[in-house]
């Protein structure tokens, strides 16, 4: 054993004195400091090595000394009551030190007291007195004698507010470090607190601080009390802030670890309770998780991945976020209609009286169904058609899919696409994202719980795009019979089949949808009503189901067919019944407003009394307005709410010859009015024009309604008409009208929206229709009813419309060229 620190604590000493004889007294006051700086040093010393401790003037210490050479020393120094001198080895691991091995600066010392400990070993308890250099050796055996120089410490003179504030930063950090550590016993604050002497106080803290032999020596070995303070501060404020530190990290793992503690220990306390009632609601949940799988018809691809993914919520701690994120899932795929199918009712008779008793008209698209009901009751099993219906708003597209559903005894869901931007609202999230879902493809199959549901995609010519993706594009894999049969949502992670889903899809403007979602699905034209159809939808919809509505019964209100004519006739403008709809409406709320204040009414509405209740006449303007002005010519227009006729007007002044275009009109109509002119110009001698006209008189051509965008080529023929009128003064034939796009060498080229331009000119009072020779087809494939009271001609070139639509008569007071 060398000499070092025992197991004797100097806190111990401090405290209790135990050991110590009686009249010792260990904290030093200002005059014990005073007499050991008094203290005798005799000029040869002994020399104590000491290994790992360095021994400060005042400080008591406690060592185990084991080398024979330092049992000796210590043994014949307190038999004799002599000095000591301790100095600190360089290396610690030497056993037999020589000279060189040793600090020249150390302690003297005087033994307190030997303790001979119960296991054999002997500790000393010394205290030093005044600091020394080793001058020279003079003896080695039998242990190391040297001459010695005492070394006084020194100590500021007068009060010094430095050295002041030196020993009280001392004392603080000193405090805090007794406070912060787990090492030193909170009594030690009673010691530091009770220190009188500064020297003594730094001192002590130097001996009993935390840090390397090599820094405590340098302490030692500075003369000057104050830096010896100073840089003993340097020390004690890097161990404060390494302590602090290590306090918050042990009391942040120590409030983890308590929080997750007191967790389990709650958790496992109502696991306890639970299973005393009767077991915990996961288990109870896993348990109706596994029972309700097994009445599922699922393939066995579906209830693998559905068992593995059971297994993995059963391992989850169910206070865990992701454990509801599973149980989510796994609900979704429960949910889900896995080759679940409604019965289909292949009574063909009773699904035609079905879809007649609910929507008047609409003939192809009744005939579409029937022909696939047959071939679902000839066959037995076929994909479902996907129909796209088309047509201006109001003529009951949506309302039909509901009619459908009611005649094939199928589910009906309705899912909007109007503004619909992001792709994922088809495809679904992945469900590792916080508040995943299912796409509304899937999310509306779960709803209808039938994996052959009616479904209807509304407003599909309305879908949205951004930097979240295409939704029409995720639309190509649904309404593609190849691939809908596997169509993959995001979130479920698994193919689900919709090859047996009825999809009828909805829009107003078929140039909207995108031509490759257009190709896939059969396009159906929903054409607007006339007057008699519109009719007998108010006789047998419309005003029952506002009256149901209004809370009416039906003997208290009737309208006359002649008050129903009119509504349609002066208060509505529009190819469907929507606002038919709003009209009747409004005449049951003035009637259950009369019936609710008990007053006397009508209960007949007739044509006279819908002035009082809806107003003035709202629409007028689409009357045929005659043939008394040169110039003057009707046209036929296709809007997004049906047909309209249109006037065009050519007027002529004196001047160059210029073309002004008026009406808010679009480029291709612009174009239609340019190339109408340039043919006029070309045909001149045939049409009797003077060329000197083209010259000397300017051109304007108006279309009224100047606030309505108007565009499109079907206004051609009519251009041309109006100004071979104005340029010739001849009257155009009563009552009738045109369309049709021509092209620079005068020929007639076909137009669309042909039957509801045909029901804007029935409203218009037009007995006569001017067509391009090929949109006969489109004539003949509409239903004599629409025809009726109309006269068509078809026309191949310019001259053709001309010889039929101008008279040989001239307007009254025509201009003089």
């Amino acid at each position: 054993m060398g000499d070092r620190k025992g197991e004797v604590k100097i806190t111990d000493i401090i405290m209790t004195g135990k050991d110590v004889d009686a009249d010792y007294i260990p904290l030093i006051s200002e005059d014990d400091e005073q007499e050991m700086n008094n203290t005798y040093v005799p000029e040869v010393l002994p020399i104590l090595p000491l290994r790992n401790t360095v021994l400060f003037p005042g400080v008591i210490l406690p060592i185990t000394v084991g080398r024979e050479k330092s049992l000796e020393l210590i043994r014949k120094a307190y038999q004799d009551d002599k000095m000591i001198g301790a100095a600190t080895q360089i290396d610690p691991e030497i056993e037999d030190p020589t000279f060189d091995d040793i600090y020249k600066v150390g302690t003297v010392a005087k033994i307190i007291k030997i303790l001979e400990m119960p296991d054999g070993s002997t500790s000393v308890i010394i205290q030093g007195k005044r600091r020394f250099s080793i001058r020279e050796i003079v003896g080695v055996d039998p242990y190391h004698k040297a001459v010695v120089d005492v070394l006084n410490d020194q100590k500021p003179t007068e009060s010094s507010p430095r050295f002041e504030a030196i020993v009280g930063s001392l004392k603080d950090l000193s405090l805090r470090i007794i406070k912060l550590s787990t090492s030193i016993p909170q009594e030690a604050s009673f010691a530091v607190k009770n220190i009188e002497s500064s020297t003594f106080l730094i001192n002590f803290i130097a001996s009993n601080t935390d840090i390397k032999i090599q820094e405590k020596q340098n302490l030692l070995e500075i003369d000057s009390l104050e830096d010896r303070g100073y840089e003993l501060l340097s020390f004690l404020t890097k161990e404060v802030q390494l302590l602090e530190l290590r306090s918050d990290i042990q009391s942040k793992v120590k409030v983890d670890m308590d929080n997750q503690q007191r967790e389990y220990m709650l958790h496992q306390q109502m696991k306890t309770i639970q299973e005393e009632l009767g077991g915990s609601p996961s288990d109870q949940e896993i348990e109706e998780l596994r029972e309700k799988a097994e009445e599922k018809l699922w393939s066995e691809d579906v209830e693998q991945l559905f068992n593995k993914e059971l297994n993995k919520l059963q391992r989850m701690n169910p206070a865990a976020g992701e454990y509801s994120v599973q149980l989510n899932y796994l609900q979704v795929m429960l949910d889900l209609p896995w080759n679940e199918y409604t019965e289909d009712n292949f009574d063909l008779k009773n699904a035609s009286e079905i879809l007649d008793r609910d929507h008047f008209g609409l003939e192809k698209v009744k005939d579409r169904i029937l022909e696939h009901l047959a071939v679902l009751k000839l066959k037995g099993d076929m994909k479902s058609p996907i129909l796209c219906l088309y047509g201006p708003p109001g003529v009951g597209k949506t309302s039909l899919g509901k009619s459908i559903a009611g005649a094939l005894e199928r589910k009906y869901v309705r899912m909007s696409l109007g503004g619909l931007h992001d792709e994922s609202e088809i495809r679904g999230h992945r469900k590792t994202y916080i508040g995943a879902m299912p796409g509304r493809i899937i999310y509306n199959i779960k709803k209808a719980q039938s994996s052959n549901p009616v479904f209807i995609l509304d407003e599909i010519d309305k879908l949205g795009k951004d930097a979240h993706g295409d939704p029409s594009s995720a639309l190509l894999e649904v309404l593609d019979p190849e691939q809908n049969s596997a169509f993959h949502d995001n979130y479920l992670e698994l193919d689900y089949d919709l090859s047996r889903v009825m999809f009828i899809a909805t829009a107003n403007n078929v140039g909207d949808i995108p031509v490759a979602l257009r190709d896939r699905m059969e396009m159906i034209d929903v054409n607007g009503y006339i007057i008699e159809e519109k009719k007998e939808i108010a006789k047998r919809h419309l005003i029952h189901k506002q009256l149901d509505a209004h809370g009416v019964k039906f003997d208290q209100l009737s309208i006359t067919d002649e008050a129903i004519e009119h509504i349609i006739d002066n208060y509505t403008r529009e190819s469907g019944v929507r606002g038919l709809d709003k009209k009747i409406a409004k005449v049951v709320r003035v009637i259950a407003k009369h019936i609710a204040y008990g007053e006397d009414y009508k209960k007949v509405v007739e044509v006279d009394d819908l002035k009082s209740i809806l107003g003035p006449i709202e629409y007028s303007k689409d009357k045929y307005q005659g043939n008394e002005y040169a110039g003057v010519v009707t046209g036929l227009a296709w809007t997004s709410v049906g047909g309209d006729i249109l006037f065009i007007e050519t007027s002529l002044s004196k001047g160059k010859g210029k073309l002004t275009l008026t009406g808010n009109l679009g480029d291709v109509m612009k174009e239609s009015a340019v190339i109408a002119l340039e043919y006029i110009k070309a045909h001149a001698d045939e049409l009797n024009i003077n060329h000197d006209i083209f010259e000397n008189w300017n051109v304007h051509v108006h279309v009224p309604e100047g606030a309505i965008p108007k565009d499109g080529p079907s206004a051609g023929i009519t251009m041309a008409t109006s100004l071979v009128s104005a340029f010739t003064q001849r009257k155009v034939k009563k009552n009738i009208a045109m369309t049709g796009e021509i092209t620079l060498r005068g020929k007639v080229l076909p137009v669309g929206g042909i039957k509801e331009k045909i029901l804007a000119a029935k409203r218009a009072g037009i007995t006569q229709i001017i067509l391009s020779k090929e949109n006969q087809k489109d004539i003949e494939g509409i239903k004599e009813l629409y025809l009726k009271g109309l006269t068509f001609t078809y026309v191949e070139n310019v001259m053709d419309v001309l010889n039929v639509a101008l008279l040989k008569t001239k307007v009254d007071k025509p201009i003089k060229f």
